[in-house]
C-alpha cells in the first residue's frame, strides 16, 4: 500500500493512525534516507499511544523506551551499527516480550537488521518531487484493513 504524504503533518497523522490501531507486540521496520520522516512517523505513533513525553531519535542511545502510553513504545535506531553489532543486541527480546512489557517496537534503519521478527509492518519512506514524501507499507504475517494493522504471532 502506497500513501502520499503532502507534508510533515501528514507523516505525523499517519503515525497517529498507526499508534491508535496497532496492538502490543507489533513491530514496525522503518527504512528511508536521512530526513525522510522516520522519526516523525514514530512521534505520531507515540501520540496515537497517548505518550506525552517528547519522542526523539535514539541515534546515539540506540533504544528509547516510552512506557506511559496505553502500552509501551520501544524506539530503536540502528543507523550507527554494523549488522554483527546489531545481532549482539538480542533485539528480539523486544518483540517477543522477553524481559520487557509487550508494546510497539519501531525500528529505524531496519535494513541493518540481520534477522526479522515473525510478523511485522515494513514502512519505507521516500522523497518525491516538490518536497513531498511517500510511505510504502508492506506487511509480513500482518493485515492492513483501512489502516488497522493486525499481526499474527
Amino acid at each position: 500500500m502506497k500513501i502520499f504524504l503532502a507534508d510533515t503533518e501528514a507523516t505525523l497523522r499517519l503515525g497517529i493512525t498507526l499508534g491508535e490501531s496497532l496492538t502490543p507486540g507489533s513491530v514496525i521496520l522503518l527504512e528511508g534516507d536521512l530526513g525522510a520522516g522516520k522519526t516523525t512517523l514514530v512521534q505520531g505513533i507515540g501520540k496515537g499511544l497517548g505518550i506525552a513525553e517528547p519522542i526523539v531519535s535514539p541515534t546515539f542511545t540506540l533504544i528509547n523506551e516510552y512506557t506511559e502510553g496505553r502500552f509501551p513504545l520501544y524506539h530503536l535506531d540502528l543507523y550507527r551499527l554494523e549488522p554483527q553489532e546489531v545481532a549482539a543486541l538480542n533485539l528480539e527480546s523486544y518483540w517477543e516480550g522477553v524481559e520487557v512489557i509487550p508494546g510497539i517496537v519501531a525500528l529505524e534503519w531496519a535494513e541493518r537488521l540481520p534477522y526479522k521478527p515473525d510478523s511485522y509492518l515494513s514502512v519505507s519512506l521516500t522523497y518525491e518531487d516538490g518536497g513531498t514524501r511517500q510511505a510504502e507499507l508492506t506487511t509480513f504475517n500482518c493485515v492492513i484493513n483501512e489502516l488497522k494493522v493486525i499481526c499474527n504471532d
